[in-house]
């Protein structure tokens, strides 16, 4: 264990000193940490130790995600977003589910020892998206405000939708689960979409109210400040969790609700959350790659390629463009959403949930899948990013911006920086 704390410290430290080359440039944060977990693992170096039970890697997942949720959302301005609205409502109503029915469709087809609620599992678990695998895509200023807010909220929402469709599937695939305590899948539902946004507000509310109050009389520490918004996360993340709730759901709403709240982007007050996300999110994938994706890598097979292929090809790109018929986007518009939609912390958090709370008869080629596509998006999507956010908003600028449809709205504020050199607002 000594050994594992030391390697995971060195990760965090070789990404920190070459932090600024790493911005921008195809070589994401997480390609790095990726890399540096399998090469430490059992399949090369052998330098953690992989007796560690999955439970750690969830719950650092699930802290991490929580904490990005929070920042992400809490970005987001959201009369901009009522007046944009419309891809992330077509992304989320009609992109989701199509995506999960698609994905079971080719799980089903693919892994034909699958039964049917495994292959349902496993659509479930692949369809939420990871804006932050190709942080390019939502930081650069060129690209249409509107196509980066709506991956980015389509990010932030689709992990706490899926929450209870993940309960109610592997209720029904697994009868000795417990994972649904008796409840009914539109119960689950319910609950999970209810208590998740009734914590977000509250947590959301009383943090704001904390800001904006306590501040005007200045009673709050400079250095307490920035405590506040990473705590509002967990008060958020934990409440709704105690009710039943989604904690992920719970996490964006209260980012949101607290932005509503101050009237203004807590880029400042946000920098303590963003750094510790930062760091649990490079610890979530060093662990990744040494705990689940080495020993994965050893089991590949030609089905489990084609379904990671696919999973992050054809199932996510006819959805979206399903999805968006109607709008007027462009070729390159559909393109550019269907391409971008990473697989990462809430899909390893979904699998190792499978592991910890059901005895499916075909548990391991689930999460072997799984690991496989998330190893995969993390470098297909992070090599990608950069380039073809690049060329897509080249593109953009190229063709008569009033005759561009509005769903190619004009560039509008940065909306993710989480780990990146903040980029300039202006269009350079």
């Amino acid at each position: 264990m000594e050994w594992s704390l030391t390697i995971v410290a060195l990760a965090l430290i070789a990404v920190a000193a070459i932090s600024k080359r790493l911005s921008g440039s195809p070589i994401t944060p997480a390609i790095v940490f990726v890399s540096i977990g399998l090469l430490v693992g059992p399949k090369v170096l052998d330098g953690i130790d992989i007796s560690s039970t999955s439970s750690t890697v969830r719950a650092l997942a699930e802290a991490t995600l929580a904490l990005v949720l929070f920042s992400d959302a809490s970005r987001i301005d959201l009369g901009a977003l009522r007046r944009e609205i419309s891809v992330p409502l077509r992304l989320l109503g009609i992109g989701l589910p199509l995506t999960i029915a698609l994905g079971t469709m080719a799980a089903g087809v693919i892994f034909d020892v699958l039964t049917f609620w495994e292959a349902v599992i496993i659509g479930v678990i692949l369809a939420p998206t990871d804006a932050a695998l190709g942080q390019a895509v939502v930081t650069e200023p060129r690209v249409p405000g509107r196509i980066r807010q709506g991956l980015n909220v389509e990010s932030g929402l689709n992990d706490g939708i899926c929450v209870p469709l993940l309960f109610a599937a592997v209720a029904a695939a697994d009868v000795e689960s417990h994972i649904s305590e008796g409840r009914t899948g539109m119960t689950l539902l319910l609950e999970e979409v209810g208590y998740g946004i009734a914590g977000g507000v509250a947590a959301g509310l009383l943090i704001g109210a904390i800001i904006v109050y306590a501040g005007r009389r200045d009673l709050i520490e400079g250095a307490w400040r920035q405590v506040i918004p990473a705590a509002g996360a967990a008060l958020a993340y934990g409440t709704a969790s105690a009710l039943d709730g989604s904690g992920f759901i719970a996490a964006f709403v209260a980012g949101m609700v607290f932005r509503a709240v101050i009237k203004c982007d807590p880029e400042e007050t946000n920098r303590l959350t963003e750094e510790v996300g930062n760091v649990l999110n490079g610890v979530t994938f060093v662990l990744f790659g040494a705990i689940l994706l080495g020993p994965a890598l050893g089991e590949l097979s030609w089905r489990l390629a084609l379904y990671a292929v696919l999973s992050l090809t054809v199932v996510r790109i006819v959805p979206v463009v399903v999805g968006m018929l109607g709008s007027r986007a462009r070729v390159p518009t559909l393109g550019f959403l269907g391409w971008f939609g990473p697989r990462g912390l809430a899909s390893i958090v979904f699998a190792v949930i499978v592991i910890e709370e059901s005895q499916l008869p075909h548990e391991h080629l689930i999460v072997t899948a799984i690991y496989l596509t998330v190893g995969l998006s993390v470098f297909a999507h992070g090599l990608t990013a950069a380039p073809l956010a690049n060329r897509y908003a080249h593109w953009f600028e190229r063709h008569p911006r009033n005759k561009a449809p509005p769903m190619e709205s004009l560039p509008t504020e940065v909306t993710r920086t989480r780990g990146l050199v903040r980029q300039p607002t202006a269009a350079r």
